[in-house]
């Protein structure tokens, strides 16, 4: 997969442009370079199922921020 430079940073205001999040507005919260997608805080919440890994322990069903590929995102306002 080829390597993008992406022009957003985090901390950044950024729109959705196109996928099941059109129109909504959240604020960059990591940027995977080598996936050329980033993170949108409270934007893709995705369920996580983490197994017991001792007898005594319970297991755990964790809310998580997914990635978004950042050709559908558009940077509405920079943070200085």
């Amino acid at each position: 997969m080829k390597k993008y430079k992406i022009k957003a940073k985090k901390g950044n205001e950024v729109k959705i442009i196109s996928g099941k999040y059109k129109g909504k507005i959240g604020i960059i919260k990591e940027i995977l370079y080598e996936k050329n997608k980033v993170i949108i805080d409270k934007i893709n919440i995705q369920t996580k199922h983490i197994k017991v890994k001792q007898s005594e322990e319970k297991g755990i069903i964790k809310q998580v921020e997914g990635p978004i590929h950042y050709s559908n995102i558009k940077t509405i306002k920079t943070d200085k």
